[in-house]
């Protein structure tokens, strides 16, 4: 017993310092993508750069803006994601989980490094509108950033590769893994009947895709849908440039999906319950030669039985987590190193 808690420690202890995180890690949990020694030093200055406004072309969008951390970092207000001047975005901004997983990002995998993805939405005209190569002489400026980085890192030196370890740090600290569904896999709860039903028809119809533990998959597939005409989105095709490419999206996690609504990569659906009546429905046959294999055809009962396991993937620990926060403190001490320059 001994060798495996040591053989858990090993392996995971490089993802968060926190005993808390190092508990929650199932030993079936698949190894990690990327490895990345956490610093708490470093989150907390990831953490404040996530939540820093002065990021964006006219200082009023942060990263938090499009990713709530009480939308599991995902956001509800609308369906497509808003940035600067109220500029709409192209996609839905999905949940910012275990995304030491992933091996790439956006609902397409435009981003190949997580490198790649902290810098996109910065210089995106839509997005934050600014660049991220003036990002380092904006914290300069600012005045009170230096110590935060002398912290982090040893001297106060700002730059843009500090800038984007600092981001990973925090985002990969980001991991989601004490719902219930953990907690009954580790024996310290139990499913309802109800519960152990849905979680019957998961395994049915939905782990094809939405693979256990992390309930996500690093492969694109199509989710039926026809095209937006406004959007005009055709998913992966996007980036290969391959016709067989067209219309698939990366599979997201349903972890905290009770918190990520609207839907769908366009948002197009904002409660679950639509997006099981879309699955079942015959109109899945227009949109995919294969569809017609993959209706979901479900009872009245087994969509409730369903939902509720789907609510046990909520990780309310982790939704409501004020580590996760806007770093109120650490932005009022920022404050008064500012006033003494």
């Amino acid at each position: 017993m001994r060798l495996v808690l040591l053989v858990l420690l090993v392996l995971f202890v490089a993802f968060r310092t926190s005993d808390k995180f190092n508990s929650h890690i199932l030993e079936s949990w698949p190894k990690p993508e990327h490895e990345e020694a956490l610093d708490s030093n470093q989150v907390l200055l990831g953490r404040m750069l996530f939540y820093e406004p002065m990021l964006s072309s006219n200082g009023m969008v942060s990263c938090a803006s499009c990713h709530s951390p009480y939308n599991s970092f995902a956001h509800t207000d609308h369906a497509l994601s808003h940035g600067v001047d109220d500029r709409i975005g192209f996609r839905n901004a999905p949940a910012l989980i275990n995304l030491a997983w992933r091996k790439n990002f956006m609902w397409d995998g435009f981003s190949k490094t997580i490198s790649e993805q902290i810098m996109f939405p910065v210089d995106h005209p839509d997005e934050m509108g600014s660049s991220f190569d003036s990002l380092p002489d904006k914290l300069r400026k600012d005045g009170g950033y230096s110590v935060f980085f002398q912290r982090a890192f040893g001297d106060p030196n700002i730059n843009e590769q500090r800038v984007v370890k600092a981001f990973t740090q925090f985002l990969f600290s980001l991991v989601s893994a004490n719902s219930k569904y953990d907690q009954v896999k580790r024996r310290e709860a139990a499913f309802t009947n109800q519960e152990s039903e849905g979680y019957g028809v998961f395994k049915q119809h939905c782990a094809g895709c939405h693979a256990e533990p992390l309930f996500a998959d690093n492969r694109y597939s199509t989710n039926h849908l026809p095209v937006d005409t406004a959007i005009k989105d055709y998913g992966r095709m996007r980036v290969t440039g391959k016709v067989s490419d067209s219309l698939l999206f990366r599979i997201p996690t349903l972890r905290n999906i009770e918190y990520t609504f609207p839907y769908m990569h366009d948002g197009r659906f904002k409660s679950l319950w639509q997006v099981m009546d879309h699955y079942q429905s015959a109109n899945l046959t227009s949109h995919s030669p294969k569809s017609s294999s993959q209706i979901i055809k479900l009872s009245p009962n087994e969509k409730v039985d369903l939902m509720a396991f789907l609510l046990t993937l909520s990780d309310k620990e982790f939704v409501f987590d004020p580590e996760h926060s806007y770093p109120i403190n650490a932005f009022r001490e920022k404050s008064r190193y500012q006033s003494k320059h």
